[in-house]
């Protein structure tokens, strides 16, 4: 049995495949744009192909992410949350704290020991220390978005980055280099502003262990130590961070399956 999992973001779409062992056959990762059926449509058949198989092989298939409703051949939906959740203990049976850092928002969600969501707090309001605010200093430096993380490690100071509005950031980061400072050094503050912003976000609620972070976010080195020095705890990272909502959707496909042919 095959079931398959697609979460649209609103930068990237990924799918997924499963079978009923929960071993992954296959994932894709596709860029959203502008038409969000288009981009889940081609994440899922590039998916189909690199398995090798087709729709019909299908059993269940599950929708996540906010642009759920336009998957068109969704048996259901479910939210982003529920799926991170799912996927993030599958990997990391003990986590209980979940960083999902996407391309324009960011989530912080507490679960218990069976990947039940307790509580969450998102920042959707505003880009700063998502991937998108990534995107704009990376430009503001003239350095590879991929590149970041390893740069900014090599830093001989953190200098401090005050604003985490990404339009005031990106005119401080520019200043700082204009007096000559390095760019690993402004790097590593800017990685140090988002740890500092998902801090503040935790709030009263707090961060507890095991931590494991999902979303792209997560690629960027320079931000997992950053917020592993914040917190003062380890975090662990997925080999694909950005899967885990599609793994979780799959995942949950797979229990509504096996459901629907156990009551047959």
């Amino acid at each position: 049995m095959f079931v398959a999992g697609v979460d649209v973001g609103s930068v990237t779409t990924e799918a997924l495949i499963l079978n009923d062992r929960k071993e992954i056959l296959a994932y894709w990762i596709q860029y959203t744009g502008a038409d969000v059926q288009k981009a889940s449509s081609i994440a899922l058949q590039k998916t189909l192909e690199k398995a090798e198989c087709s729709q019909l092989d299908i059993t269940c298939c599950i929708s996540t992410g906010y642009g759920r409703k336009k998957v068109a051949v969704a048996d259901s939906d479910v939210t982003e949350i529920s799926c991170h959740a799912a996927g993030a203990v599958f990997l990391f049976p003990q986590t209980r704290t979940i960083i999902d850092i996407g391309g324009q928002d960011s989530k912080i969600i507490q679960i218990d020991r069976t990947g039940r969501v307790l509580n969450f707090l998102m920042n959707d309001k505003c880009a700063a220390g998502t991937g998108r605010f990534l995107e704009v200093m990376a430009k503001a430096l003239e350095v590879e978005l991929e590149e970041m993380g390893l740069l900014s490690l090599k830093n001989h100071t953190v200098l401090p980055i005050s604003n985490v509005c990404t339009v005031f950031a990106e005119s401080e980061v520019i200043s700082l280099l204009a007096v000559g400072h390095p760019r690993e050094d402004i790097l590593a503050g800017i990685h140090s502003a988002i740890a500092r912003k998902i801090l503040a976000l935790a709030g009263r609620q707090g961060i507890q262990e095991e931590v494991t972070m999902t979303g792209g976010v997560a690629k960027n080195k320079g931000v997992v130590e950053a917020l592993r020095g914040v917190l003062k705890m380890g975090i662990n990272v997925p080999p694909e961070p950005q899967i885990i909502g599609a793994l979780g959707a799959a995942l949950k496909a797979l229990e509504q399956a096996t459901a629907k042919g156990a009551s047959l």
